[in-house]
């Protein structure tokens, strides 16, 4: 006679959460990295030119630090 266990469903391990956890972070970091690239090389200061001139200052000032042309 066969005896059939009942099988519990499978709980992902410890480290496999981790490593979820751990892209999860790095594809995050990564479409903020993005954003703020977009922001400074391609928007030219259209996007935060309506939240002040602060910001748009901040952003006219990276784009020198990165060596983009601007003027």
């Amino acid at each position: 006679m066969s005896q059939h266990t009942a099988g519990h469903p499978a709980v992902p391990s410890a480290q496999a959460v981790t490593r979820t956890r751990d892209w999860s972070i790095a594809a995050l970091a990564a479409v903020i990295a993005l954003l703020a690239l977009w922001a400074v090389f391609f928007d030219n200061g259209q996007a935060v030119a309506a939240t002040g001139s602060y910001l748009h200052e901040f952003s006219h000032d990276g784009r020198h630090l990165f060596g983009a042309p601007c003027h």
